[in-house]
């Protein structure tokens, strides 16, 4: 994800909040708090979204910052394979 998408997905969940306060504002009464309450609950589920979809991207780094830093590791060896004994009929 580039900066800029990142700067316009956070940037339109503020937008969200923003818009909610403004609404619950403009609105008085139970259908103004209504969707106060729905743009205010969609606004923040994007930014915890958004904040989990970022420390998710920054484990995903670390990990392949790791995996190139260390050796590749040789391909374990195979099991040998016992044979097993024949079933008797019952």
């Amino acid at each position: 994800m580039s900066t800029r998408s990142r700067v316009l997905t956070f940037g339109s969940a503020g937008a969200l909040m923003v818009a909610s306060v403004l609404v619950g504002l403009a609105f008085p009464g139970v259908v103004g708090e209504a969707f106060a309450i729905s743009l205010g609950s969609l606004g923040l589920i994007g930014f915890v979204s958004l904040a989990f979809y970022e420390v998710g991207l920054s484990e995903d780094r670390e990990r392949a910052r790791a995996s190139s830093a260390r050796p590749a590791a040789p391909p374990p060896a195979r099991a040998r394979r016992i044979p097993r004994r024949p079933r008797r009929p019952t």
